[in-house]
This record gives C-alpha cells, structure tokens and sequence, in this order.
C-alpha cells in the first residue's frame, strides 16, 4: 500500500514540489514496506532532493548558453603538451575561486583550447550551483551599444551582466574597444570586484593588454580591476581543433 494517497500527490503536484510527488510515486512499496516511516520519509526526501538538484543544475547550464555544453575539466586532452598545469586545473574545478571573488585567464594561441576551457569552467560552477554566463567579447560590446537606445538601458545591462556568480568573456581583446565600450568594461569590472569573478580567454599576453585597451588611465582602471586578483593559465600553442579533427578520422 503506497504510503500517500493519490490526492496527496496531486496537492504535492499543486504546491510545486513535484520532485516530492515523484519520489513518492517512484518508492517500490515491496522494498520498503517493512521499514518505520520515518526511514521511508528519509529516502523519499533523499531521492526528491537529488532530483532538484539534477533539475536545477540542468537549468543553470543551460541558461549559461555555453559554446561547448557537454565540456568538462577532468577532459582534457594532451595537457603536458600544451604546458597546462594540472594542479591549477584541479584547484579551479573545486570553483573556490568563485567564493574568494577571483578572476581566471586564459591565454594562449588560436585553437589552442581556450574556450572548451571556459566553457568547462562554466559548466564546473554551474554543477556547484553558481549561476554563470558565457559571453563572446563582440555580442557583448553589441549588448552594450544596443542598450544605450534604450531608456535605462546601460543601468539594466550593467546589472545583468553583474549579478552572475562567474561570467567568461571569450575573445577578449581580440578587437580593441573603443572609448564607449572601455567605460562600460570599467564600469562592469567595478562591479564584479570582490563581487564575483570573471573569466578571460584571451590570445595576448598581459603584457600586451594595456595598449590593447588604449593605453591610458581607463586602461590603468581596467587592468588594477583584474590583474591583482586572477590565476592565469597559459593553453600553449597546440591547435585543439587540428587534434579532435584528426582523433574523429
């Protein structure tokens, strides 16, 4: 005899909890009839809470529109190859970073590997309940200019952009930013430091930002936003698009 009725189960369905109901429904009476209700309760509520989990990390993945869904950090490919630190990598897929409001970068040569990377890393906080966003540098400078028609516009951008736990911005400075675009990055940074943190997937070292960023004081601001508090990783210069092409032959 099942433990609930099915009027209960609709009321559980009702209030939202589907994942209650579920459980409920799902309990094999055979298995369990012997044991006390309190063990029963404990099992359903177990089995209940892991599907909300599953659902809700499903959902934050894959409202971080990420380039590579499927990506994951303990997937690498030829890391000693592409000089790519595993104990960095390990330490990065724990997503403590995120608590202490740290940035990520990574550097390295076209195909090198970058955006599987900061996809991963934004599928790894996702899977820790983070809500994060990945972003090409190009769709958000459009974002931007697109909002400025728009009463409230900047104001409603900055704060979207502002209230994810990690966002990765891929192609940074692939294009040097204009004056518009260097003040909303000033301004957006502003609000991610000891906030949140962000990632960048970058092709120029940092020694080659500054001028990227046009070389003056907003240049200065940007880079004191990022530079004290980030791990940077180099993805070398093996082209990753060359090596999954030739292991699919």
């Amino acid at each position: 005899m099942s433990i609930i009725d099915i009027e209960t189960k609709r009321k559980l369905r009702e209030m939202g909890v589907t994942a209650l109901a579920d459980a409920f429904e799902a309990q094999d009476d055979h298995l369990v009839g012997g044991m006390p209700f309190a063990e029963r309760i404990s099992l359903i509520v177990d089995d209940a809470h892991a599907s909300f989990t599953s659902q809700k990390i499903d959902g934050l993945t894959r409202r971080a529109q990420l380039r590579y869904p499927d990506a994951e950090l303990r997937r690498l490919d030829l890391l000693e190859k592409r000089g790519i630190d595993r104990g960095v990598i390990a330490n990065l897929a724990t997503c403590t970073f995120i608590g202490r409001c740290e940035n990520v970068v990574f550097q390295g040569f076209t195909g090198s590997g970058k955006t599987y990377l900061g996809s991963a890393l934004a599928r790894a906080a996702c899977q820790h309940r983070y809500r994060a966003l990945y972003v090409r540098m190009p769709d958000l400078e459009e974002a931007w200019l697109a909002s400025a028609d728009k009463q409230g516009g900047k104001e409603k951008f900055l704060r979207k952009y502002a209230a994810f736990h990690l966002l990765v911005i891929d192609e940074w400075l692939l294009d040097e930013p204009g004056e518009h675009v260097r003040g909303m990055l000033l301004e957006l940074l502003e609000r991610h430091y000891d906030s949140v943190s962000t990632v960048f997937c970058s092709q120029y070292a940092k020694k080659d930002w500054h001028q990227r960023l046009g070389g003056d004081v907003h240049a200065d601001a940007i880079m004191d936003r990022i530079v004290h508090r980030a791990v940077w990783s180099e993805t070398g210069d093996a082209n990753m698009r060359e090596h999954t092409a030739s292991t699919r032959r």
